[in-house]
């Protein structure tokens, strides 16, 4: 890492902790934990499409502003695995007609244990050919690391190897396993992953009750914040997640996180004896002593039934990928509690995006429940 680069990384650094800190001042919150992400190969996934031209093949990406597109020889972003990768690919499906007609795209996504899965987008179908062809290149990149290819086309997939990688994550003191799935969200800095978690273990220590976290995804937050509480019940709607939730919670023989599939309006309802869920049966919600809540919720941000519900919690912990919405929320939440940690995370460095973590207590004269 060249000083120039170092230099460049902490001049948009500073102008994120401005910004946040500017956007945060209106609600009282104390001065920011600053999570400084690598500035470069910190990326654990990527994705490119392949274009086409003559006997070239190479990839390129769309700058973000103008939307033209520009050849991409390496990322500097992404990890060293899939800077190896990303030639290695081309080169051999170059010369082979099996593998390269009508590809459009190639995903990458890799894990700090050195695997990685590579998917590989057609227009068109895929066929035996097409798996003995794929195979051979799997082979051939098997002296990177532990390697596996998936076909996809229109309602087609074909896994050569597994479609997920297992990430080793140490959060503090301790390390986890997450199995993390080919298509679906995972958090894409895994050493920013890793001072969320930290973080976020940290301002729970020593909370009485039990934990509800909604958007729970693979388990992300829920197992390494299981430690602080008695129980955990965590809440997912996506299918996959909910897999690997429940695949991660036996992976590292954790017995007191509990995972089910609904949607944060949904936990709205059920909590509040509106409707009755199927997915909920067996779960008796009484016997839950939720006094913390945790959100991690998509850019869009938290409803406002979800912000009403969860405003009646004693301690509220909310990871933000858009400060904006943030903002918006804590105009409501900040009503009834006040911001007591406050943190940004630099996921996406020289980008425009920012994440946040706030933790909030309940004041101490606004009446319960």
């Amino acid at each position: 890492m060249t000083n120039q680069l170092q230099t460049r990384y902490q001049q948009q650094l500073a102008v994120k902790v401005d910004r946040l800190t500017s956007q945060l001042a209106h609600f009282g919150a104390p001065t920011l934990c600053v999570f400084p992400s690598p500035p470069d190969h910190y990326r654990m996934r990527a994705e490119f499409r392949v274009w086409h031209e003559g006997d070239d093949l190479y990839y390129i990406m769309f700058d973000a502003e103008t939307r033209e597109k520009y050849r991409v020889e390496h990322l500097p972003a992404a990890n060293t695995l899939i800077n190896q990768l990303m030639p290695a690919v081309l080169n051999f499906i170059k010369d082979k007609p099996t593998l390269r007609q009508r590809i459009f795209q190639v995903d990458f996504l890799t894990s700090t244990t050195n695997e990685a899965v590579i998917s590989l987008l057609y227009h068109r179908q895929l066929d035996d050919e097409w798996v003995g062809a794929a195979q051979a290149l799997a082979d051939v990149l098997s002296t990177h690391g532990k390697i596996s290819i998936i076909g996809r086309a229109r309602k087609q997939k074909l896994i050569l190897g597994s479609e997920a990688v297992t990430e080793m994550l140490t959060v503090l003191d301790k390390t986890y396993q997450f199995e993390q799935v080919e298509n679906s969200f995972t958090q894409p800095n895994a050493a920013i992953n890793e001072s969320m978690l930290g973080w976020a273990k940290q301002v729970t220590a020593d909370l009485p009750g039990d934990l509800l976290e909604l958007y729970c995804g693979n388990g992300n937050f829920s197992l390494p914040l299981a430690d602080n509480f008695n129980r955990v019940l965590a809440t997912e709607i996506s299918k996959t997640s909910v897999r690997s939730a429940e695949h991660n919670i036996r992976l590292n023989q954790i017995d007191n996180v509990r995972v089910v599939r609904l949607a944060a309006e949904e936990v709205t309802q059920a909590i509040q004896g509106e409707r009755q869920f199927r997915r909920l049966e067996g779960i008796d919600l009484t016997t839950y002593d939720c006094r913390t809540v945790l959100v991690d919720p998509p850019r869009a941000g938290l409803d406002a039934a979800t912000l009403q519900m969860i405003s009646q919690y004693d301690n509220i912990v909310y990871i933000s990928c858009n400060p904006t919405t943030l903002t918006e929320n804590l105009a409501h939440l900040c009503q009834s509690h006040e911001i007591v940690r406050a943190a940004l995370f630099d996921q996406f460095p020289f980008t425009e995006h920012t994440e946040a973590g706030v933790m909030l207590q309940k004041k101490r004269d606004c009446p319960q429940g």
